[in-house]
Formats: structure tokens, sequence, C-alpha cells
């Protein structure tokens, strides 16, 4: 992989890859082939309302992987989209590490980054693994240069071509575009809430949860996910995907 100052150097490089599905399974096997430990794990959130369904996710939550129809999404972000500042790093460590994405279909991943390499999971990346390297580099890295980090990486990419064939529904040709948005809704150790979209202008902070509080609760719910399903128009096709330590 480039040095951190090369990666601002390096040219873009226009990359197709093929749509991922938001299935625990998936996302299971490229934390362990990128470096997050057994110790945290992926799970299906099949009901926001449903006590049994709920108790199915050890809490607390740390990070909710969330599709959205094409539509709802246009319709609950473009405004705000349009009247945002582009994002521009700023090198400190603590900082929400924010993607801007740029490999065609790889939506899913950007999820997976944010969501890795924000939430409180980043303490225990395996030393010396991709994604300790990632966040690692990217830290110091205006946004163009941690897209090209993300564009250069051939051992994100292999295990990016591992995971995608994983899901429970056959994989769609490369050059088709999902119609499906992926979203990362992320608590930081320090308890603020980000919605981390690489299709947008940048981070957007949604507010600061109690220290009871995880990235499934009421609260958070409804400055994140409910935002969509109130505009979703009778469109069921949503999907929620959690991050949580591994139960006992």
């Amino acid at each position: 992989m480039a040095s951190v100052r090369g990666s601002e150097e390096l040219p873009p490089l226009e990359k197709c890859f093929v749509p991922l599905e938001n299935n625990p399974r998936v996302f299971t096997q490229l934390a362990r082939d990128l470096g997050l430990p057994p110790s945290w794990t992926f799970h299906d959130v099949y009901s926001l309302t449903e006590p049994d369904l709920l108790n199915m996710v050890p809490r607390p939550v740390e990070a909710l992987i969330f599709t959205t129809p094409g539509e709802t999404f246009h319709r609950a972000r473009d405004a705000e989209n349009d009247a945002m500042v582009p994002h521009i790093a700023d090198g400190e460590k603590n900082s929400v590490i924010w993607f801007e994405q740029t490999l065609r279909n790889s939506c899913g991943l950007m999820a997976f980054l944010h969501a890795a390499l924000n939430s409180v999971a980043k303490d225990d990346l395996l030393p010396g693994s991709v994604l300790q390297d990632l966040r690692d580099r990217a830290v110091a890295l205006s946004v163009d240069g941690r897209s090209r980090l993300l564009e250069h990486s051939a051992a994100l990419e292999e295990a990016y071509a591992s995971a995608a064939n994983l899901g429970d529904t056959a994989a769609p040709p490369i050059p088709q575009c999902p119609l499906n948005h992926y979203i990362a809704f992320v608590r930081l150790r320090d308890g603020t809430l980000w919605e981390l979209n690489g299709g947008m202008k940048g981070p957007v902070c949604r507010g600061t949860l109690a220290a009871t509080e995880d990235a499934m609760s009421d609260t958070a719910l409804d400055l994140t996910v409910r935002s969509f399903l109130r505009l979703a128009e009778g469109d069921t096709s949503f999907t929620i995907v959690a991050l949580a330590r591994a139960g006992d």
C-alpha cells in the first residue's frame, strides 16, 4: 500500500464493484478478513418494535448499517445534501473518518468501513491488519487522498470480492447499479451519533446520546432510521444490520 504522502499523489482509479447484500454473514466475512476480531459481531435487525426480535440483538449496539430505497433516500436527504459544504478532513486523530464514495457500487463497503473505523470497535482492530492500516493512514489524508487510498488497496478489493458472493441472493451483474442506498449510523466514544454516507458531501452529526443510549435506542432511531421510515410512502424494503460486541 502507498505511503500516506504517496496516497495524495496517486491517480484516481475507476473501479466497479459487485454490490453487497446487507447481510451479517457478508459483513462478518469482511470483518475477519480485514482485521475486526471475533469479539465484534453483526446481527440482523428484524423489527424496531417487537421486544422478542429486539432481544435477539446484543446490546449496546455501536453502529447500524441501513439500506433505504433510492426514492425514499432522495426525499429524505437531497435538500440537506444540496445545502451542505463539502467536507474537509482536519487530520485530527479523534475526528470522525469519512470516505467519499468513488468506487462504483461500493456503498455497502463504505458503510462497513465507516462503522468499523469510527465506532469503539476501532480500538480492537488487529495490529497490522488492513483496517488498522487504513485507519492509521486515512487520519492525515485529505478527502481525495482517502479515496485514492481505498481505490489502490489490493487487499481491500480482494476481501471485498470474497465477501460479495456470500449473500442469500445472487449478486447482480457488475454494471448494474443497486436500487438501495447504504448508510452507517455510528455512535462514537464521546456519545455523538453520526450519519456516514459516502454519497453525501460529508459526515453529519445527528446529535449526542446519553451514556445509557446506544445506536439502536429510541433516541438514536428517531434521529436516524425513523427519519426515512416516515417518508417511505408504504415502501417496506428497508434492511438493518447492527454492529455490537459478541454476546456471552
